[in-house]
């Protein structure tokens, strides 16, 4: 699977898988917060079963991706008191819009090193 968000192209199995996409343009407002409950959000989402992996790009807009082996875990996580209390947060402060797509991956290619697991 993948390290910290950012840090890696995410190692997922070969498909299908579900993909929940997250876009946003933050508010500017408690950046230290948000990364703070960012971090806090990614290391809780790893110990979420079928949990796969998570990619993030960009400033504004900014896109997170995060991997799961069934639709259902992900609409599992989506339930975590945690993270529903960060997505509370989230509209409130620090998202001036935002969307979600949730979406299943048939086919993933690319030029990722080697699997060796």
């Amino acid at each position: 699977m993948s390290d910290a968000a950012g840090s890696a192209i995410a190692q997922t199995p070969e498909p299908p898988y579900t993909a929940v996409i997250f876009t946003s343009v933050k508010t500017g407002d408690d950046l230290d917060g948000y990364a703070a409950m960012a971090a806090k959000m990614d290391a809780l989402a790893a110990e979420q079963p079928g949990y796969l992996g998570i990619e993030s790009a960009g400033n504004s807009p900014s896109i997170t991706v995060s991997y799961w082996a069934e639709e259902s875990d992900a609409q599992n996580w989506k339930q975590v008191a945690d993270h529903l209390g960060a997505q509370a947060l989230g509209k409130k402060r620090w998202y001036a819009d935002y969307m979600t797509r949730v979406a299943t991956v048939h086919r993933a290619y690319g030029h990722p090193s080697p699997r060796t697991d």
